[in-house]
Formats: C-alpha cells, sequence, structure tokens
C-alpha cells in the first residue's frame, strides 16, 4: 500500500474520531453552561414537615416553573432551631447557591451567617418570619402584623360572646413574626369592645405537635374559666384543637389563631374551632420566590419604596425597613374549609 493510498484510506476514520471529539467536547462545554444558565434559590423553612412550608414550596416551584431559569432548594432543620438554620445556610454559601429565601427561628441569631452569605453575593431574603434588618435585603410579611393580631382578637371574641379568659399558644419564644403578633394581639385587647376579655397566659410549643400539644393541655387543666386559646401557628392551632376534643370541652373553649385548612377541618366539623385565619402559603412562597430572582437579576434593590414584580401577584413595596406586606389574612370556617381543604 502506497503511502498516498493509506492516507486516503485513513482519512474517513480521522473524520470519525475528530466528529466524536469534537462532539465530547461541545457536550462537555455545553453542561456547565446550561447550569450556569439556572438561578439557584433556596428556601430554608423554620422545620420540614410543618404544612404551611410543603405549601410554601408549591408555589416556589410554581415560580420556578413561569420564571423558566430557576432551581428551587428546599431545606430547613429537622426542628424549628436557629443553630440548625444556621447550619443550613453555611452550607448554602458553600454550594454557591444564588438566593437564599429564609423563615427565621430567630430575629437576629441568623444576622451573622446572612452578613456572610450576602459578602459572598448570596441574595438573602426573609419570609413569614424576618430576620433583623441588617442580615437581610428584604422581609416578605404574609399580611400587615396589626391586621393579622386584630383578627386573631376578633375571632375569639366572636366564638366566645366577647367576655371570657383567653391564652395565646405560639410558637418558639423567639418567632419573630409571632411576637409581633402577640403584641397587636395585646394592643387590640385594650379596645372598648373587647374589654371583657382576659389575656392568662402565654405558652410556647415551639411548633412542635407533642410539645404544643401538651402546653394547650397545661392551658386547659390549670386554668379552669378558660374560653378560648389563641394559636398564631399552624401546628400549635392543630394541637390545640386536639388537646380540646381529648379533654372532652368542645362548646366550652373555642380554638382560634392562624390554620391549615386541609388541617383544620376536621377541627371546624368537631365544633373546637368556630373559624380561623390564614393567608394562602402558596402564594408566600410563590411571591417570595419571585423577588428574589428580581434581586439575583439586579431588577431590585430593596430601597425604600421600591416597588417588585412577583408574577401572578402583582408588585410590592418596600417601606423604610425594607418590608412589604402580601394581603390580608382570609378567614375560614365552616362555609367554606372543605373548599380550601382540598388546595392547601
Amino acid at each position: 500500500m502506497t503511502r498516498n493510498t493509506f492516507t486516503a484510506a485513513a482519512r474517513p476514520l480521522r473524520a470519525a474520531l475528530l466528529a466524536l471529539a469534537a462532539g465530547a467536547i461541545g457536550l462537555v462545554a455545553a453542561a456547565p453552561a446550561h447550569a450556569a444558565d439556572k438561578v439557584r434559590i433556596a428556601m430554608v423553612v423554620k422545620s420540614l414537615g410543618n404544612g404551611f412550608f410543603d405549601a410554601a414550596h408549591e408555589g416556589a416551584k410554581e415560580a420556578a416553573r413561569e420564571l423558566g431559569d430557576v432551581e428551587v432548594i428546599y431545606t430547613g432543620p429537622t426542628t424549628p432551631t436557629a443553630e440548625g438554620q444556621i447550619e443550613i445556610v453555611n452550607s448554602l454559601i458553600s454550594q454557591k447557591v444564588d438566593a437564599i429565601v429564609i423563615s427565621a427561628n430567630d430575629a437576629n441569631a441568623l444576622v451573622p451567617i446572612t452578613k456572610r452569605a450576602m459578602q459572598r453575593g448570596v441574595k438573602v431574603l426573609s419570609f413569614d418570619s424576618g430576620i433583623a434588618k441588617g442580615g437581610r435585603l428584604m422581609q416578605l410579611n404574609p399580611s400587615n402584623a396589626e391586621l393579622i393580631g386584630l383578627k386573631q382578637i376578633q375571632m375569639a371574641s366572636d366564638a366566645i360572646g366577647g367576655a371570657g379568659d383567653v391564652a395565646i399558644l405560639s410558637a418558639t419564644a423567639q418567632a419573630t413574626n409571632q411576637n409581633i403578633w402577640i403584641g397587636e394581639m395585646k394592643k387590640a385587647l385594650t379596645r372598648p369592645e373587647f374589654v371583657r376579655m382576659k389575656l392568662v397566659a402565654t405558652v410556647y410549643g415551639d411548633d412542635q405537635s407533642d410539645k404544643s400539644y401538651r402546653e394547650a393541655i397545661g392551658l386547659l387543666r390549670s386554668h379552669p374559666g378558660l374560653k378560648a386559646i389563641i394559636a398564631p401557628t399552624t401546628v400549635g392551632i392543630n394541637a390545640a384543637g386536639k388537646a380540646v376534643v381529648d379533654e372532652k370541652l368542645v362548646g366550652k373553649v373555642y380554638v382560634t389563631g392562624l390554620g391549615l385548612p386541609s388541617e383544620m377541618a376536621g377541627h371546624v366539623k368537631s365544633g373546637a374551632v368556630k373559624s380561623f385565619a390564614i393567608w394562602n402559603p402558596i402564594d408566600l412562597g410563590y411571591a417570595a420566590t419571585y423577588a428574589a430572582y428580581q434581586f439575583v437579576k439586579g431588577k431590585a434593590q430593596g430601597k425604600d419604596g421600591e416597588s417588585i414584580a412577583v408574577g401572578r401577584m402583582g408588585s410590592i413595596k418596600l417601606d423604610a425597613a425594607g418590608e412589604a406586606a402580601l394581603a390580608p389574612p382570609f378567614t375560614y370556617d365552616a362555609s367554606n374549609v372543605d373548599k380550601f381543604a382540598k388546595i392547601f
């Protein structure tokens, strides 16, 4: 075989190898480019296994589908502690996520780690339960704190005829949103229309079902004249409803507060709950994710008076504290709870 004949024979093989190599290089190059196009937004919740945050996750996934170039990382500690969230945020910094959207177990304890995240270029937003201003770019409140506090006192008043002893079963003693709402409830109790109601105790179930149940039982047994338990937490209100049924106090003690229709429908049917309220956690998770995306893309800065587009929820407006409210709380009772229980 002559040299020219050998060269000619080798050309197809060489061409095939070059094409294969080029394809392989193309594949290698394309993979990181595709990954780099994704905006990675981590949603850090108070604790896993909480129905409210599971619904918020659904909203986050909806926003991700609409935006098209978003990957949602859903995470949180197994128990609602600041230490657990700090560990998770530290890990997310190492993973170089683009944004963190977090519902804080402690407003102040998280500030050092979230400041560090922002120094590394991560956009940090809080939602539901806020981080102190220095530790985030904005806080998305589910509603107006005054309206939330007043709504819960009003529902308790309606349930007990405007007079009697009431108690509050909260989440953790450090939970930002819970403490703000409790403060607003106490203010509401000074109004003339609520002067015949008396707050006799505030206890904390740490957003754990078993502890919340024990605290509710403790309230019922230590305050025999108790007329209502107000639980501004989805875990607490569910546990309190069960406690009232188990202690055979249906019709004597009423439970109200903030709950999920899917978890509260049975308590409404049992008579332990006349009405409760909640905003839509799906909408809250959706809007928080959308807002985080706007910060990553440079379309939001977190300035006083700034309006931020949040998809189907319209826009939210920041105040001087970098906070925005999404929507007023909605009341659920026997007339509508079954309808909404099918949704969240």
